[in-house]
């Protein structure tokens, strides 16, 4: 196949998860209810965490954060793939694609560093808990959040450079329902081996890194609560990080899945659909979760709910 100069590469076909004429309508009531559900979700998680004074700590400082970086995550693909559904165009241009591209992994990223800190806050506050306020003050923790994004706007910025360098073929049709960097490569009509060793790499950093830090502060943390005498001491002290602990097996779990599926699967399209658990499951999941294991921001919502009803 001739390679064809990447200025004239000028859109891209998404194929989406299935062609079946029948299944579309199905399709579109299923992801628009999870998608306003994950929309719905965290943004009442954020209003609750902001109006209730009792909740102004490091902790829902963070989950706010990580609530908003979950609505972005998931808005980035799925109102396209919405769209390319109900009126059948599945055409992305090729400076959209970059853009989609670019703001999936920043928002990606954004939602695996904030993980981290909320790992790292809950290290501190289950090992350290007499130096908690000093060590976890509000300085500390807007600087946290702060590099988080920082960081992820570095490696959008190096995905994009990379991805705009490559040369496409004529056969542009992505076997996905978004601009999926692992697909783009398989469009390279020219060598990408150091391409992708880069893409390694940065991926090694990004995502080793945050979950090295997070499996050893768990495991100082199960240390420390094994320390603990009294049963309904650990218990306690378990309970303030088991809401984190499901959401990180609920991330990292589905998103080792999408490799693994890929892997195993011939079907180019199973990563597809393995994609939608960690893009759009685990941000409607996580309010969820949060919601229902936490007696705070179960009544912070209660508040929050019962206002207008109050107003009126």
């Amino acid at each position: 196949m001739d390679p064809q100069n990447l200025t004239r590469v000028s859109e891209f076909v998404l194929l989406g998860l299935s062609e079946d004429p029948e299944l579309q309508p199905l399709l579109f009531g299923l992801f628009l209810s999870m998608y306003l559900l994950a929309v719905l979700g965290n943004l009442l998680i954020i209003l609750a965490v902001s109006s209730d004074l009792h909740l102004h700590t490091p902790m829902y400082f963070f989950l706010s954060n990580l609530s908003l970086a979950d609505i972005g995550f998931t808005s980035v693909t799925t109102p396209k793939m919405l769209m390319d559904i109900n009126t059948h165009h599945r055409i992305i241009s090729y400076g959209d694609c970059l853009i989609q591209l670019s703001f999936f992994i920043f928002f990606g990223c954004v939602d695996n560093l904030l993980l981290v800190v909320m790992a790292y806050d809950r290290f501190v506050a289950i090992c350290h808990p007499l130096h908690y306020p000093i060590i976890m003050n509000p300085n500390l923790c807007g600087l946290m959040v702060l590099v988080s994004f920082f960081l992820s706007l570095l490696e959008s910025h190096l995905h994009y450079f990379m991805v705009s360098q490559l040369t496409f073929c004529t056969e542009v049709e992505i076997p996905h329902f978004f601009c999926d960097p692992s697909q783009l490569l398989n469009l390279v009509c020219s060598s990408t081996t150091t391409k992708k060793i880069l893409v390694y790499i940065i991926s090694a950093i990004f995502a080793g890194i945050p979950v090295s830090v997070i499996l050893f502060s768990y495991t100082r943390i199960v240390f420390s609560i094994l320390r603990v005498p009294s049963s309904r001491g650990k218990y306690k002290a378990f309970s303030t990080c088991g809401s984190h602990l499901s959401v990180v097996c609920l991330f990292y779990g589905t998103a080792i899945g999408v490799y693994l599926s890929s892997a195993v699967s011939p079907s180019l399209r199973s990563g597809a659909a393995a994609t939608v658990m960690y893009s759009l499951v685990t941000p409607m999941l996580n309010p969820f979760i949060y919601s229902l294991r936490n007696s705070d921001i179960k009544k912070a919502l209660r508040r929050l709910l019962s206002r207008p009803a109050q107003c009126q």
